[in-house]
């Protein structure tokens, strides 16, 4: 999920372990924030472990996305966003209507609402399509925290075609793409120790901090809607949220997830690790997971085990499922679906002929 580049003077591109080694991170958790969901329904120590997830996961994942987007897009962009993300959404949209249709009875096939997770795909479409016309503005990040605030106060955007996550996500995919053009990932490796040790004390506590609040205001959170803003797939009203300052919260929340997501990038390794290859097949992981999560969902699997041994093996259970979709053998025998050679889609490019000599002049 990934594409290297930048606009107009780009600073040249380098492969940073910290953002594989993040972008490995941010799939385990949307796998763990999978699994446990329906626990916490009925365990306050799972519903705590879901809202700390869900605090900063969804939008860590947007924001190494945007990392890796260009702002100036090319001819072999444009194919890329065909081949590497319409078709593949196209693909497992219909597996999952067949699959919904014999489970569920549902025999409505809808390509513009997507099944499950499949909303990302649409969401990264239109993100790197609109990132070029953000990218000429000035103060790009604020424009788009603009928008994301002022998407909440409408229904016309809803999951058609994604577009309430992809408008109200939007500020994180940006903030992942200046993080790029600051060279952020570099001076980050070239950090001193001794202050790389203060920015990771500091993003430690604040993840404490956070985590201390959400399990002190379990009973609280349980009944407040005030979580579903970490969704960001409703307008404000639909969530009980009338009031004019309804955008404040959401600003807030926003603001909330950005330094989490500072926070968990600062203690990530910065160097080579064993899992900084594994970062690179994230797409696999996340359309993967959930064939392997939906029979234990359905079933009813999950949420009978709700139990602190039941949501420990729920976590451990998420992490052999990410490395399992990681591995090379899953990539070569997914790549047909995933990565589909769809070459005879696109017209042949035609070289340009140079242009005609003057005619010379007696």
């Amino acid at each position: 999920m990934s594409t290297a580049g930048a606009p107009g003077s780009a600073p040249q591109r380098v492969r940073v372990p910290l953002w594989d080694n993040a972008r490995f991170a941010a799939i385990y958790l949307v796998v763990a924030g999978h699994a446990v969901q329906r626990m916490a329904g009925s365990l306050d120590e799972a519903l705590a472990v879901y809202l700390f997830i869900y605090s900063f996961h969804i939008p860590l994942f947007v924001l190494v996305s945007g990392h890796f987007a260009k702002a100036r897009l090319e001819t072999k962009d444009l194919k890329r966003l065909i081949s590497d993300l319409l078709i593949p959404y196209l693909i497992f949209e219909t597996i999952w209507s067949v699959v919904q249709w014999i489970v569920e009875g549902n025999d409505t096939v809808n390509f513009v609402n997507a099944s499950w997770t499949l909303w990302f795909l649409l969401a990264l479409i239109l993100w790197r399509l609109v990132l070029p016309v953000i990218a000429i503005l000035r103060f790009p990040l604020l424009w788009s925290t603009v928008a994301a605030v002022a998407a909440g106060y409408t229904e016309e955007l809803d999951n058609t075609l994604a577009l309430s996550r992809t408008v109200q996500l939007l500020p994180f995919f940006v903030l992942g793409w200046q993080l790029r053009q600051q060279r952020a990932g570099e001076r980050w490796q070239e950090a001193s120790r001794r202050t790389v040790t203060l920015v990771r004390a500091g993003a430690a506590l604040l993840l404490v901090a956070v985590a201390i609040v959400i399990v002190a205001g379990l009973p609280l959170w349980r009944e407040e809607t005030v979580k579903d803003f970490f969704f960001a797939n409703e307008a404000y009203q639909r969530f009980g949220y009338t009031e004019w300052w309804a955008g404040l919260v959401r600003l807030g929340v926003i603001a909330l997830s950005a330094l989490l997501c500072l926070a968990v990038l600062a203690l990530i390794p910065r160097r080579q690790t064993w899992f900084t290859p594994l970062g690179t097949a994230t797409l696999y992981v996340y359309l993967l997971h959930t064939f392997l999560l939906y029979p234990l969902r359905e079933t009813g699997t999950l949420a009978d085990y709700a139990t602190v041994p039941g949501l420990i093996l729920a976590l451990v259970l998420a992490a052999a499922i990410t490395l399992l979709l990681s591995s090379p053998v899953i990539g070569r025998f997914f790549r047909p679906l995933i990565e589909p050679q769809v070459d005879r889609l696109f017209l042949r490019e035609k070289p340009e002929k140079p242009p005609a000599a003057p005619a010379r002049r007696e």
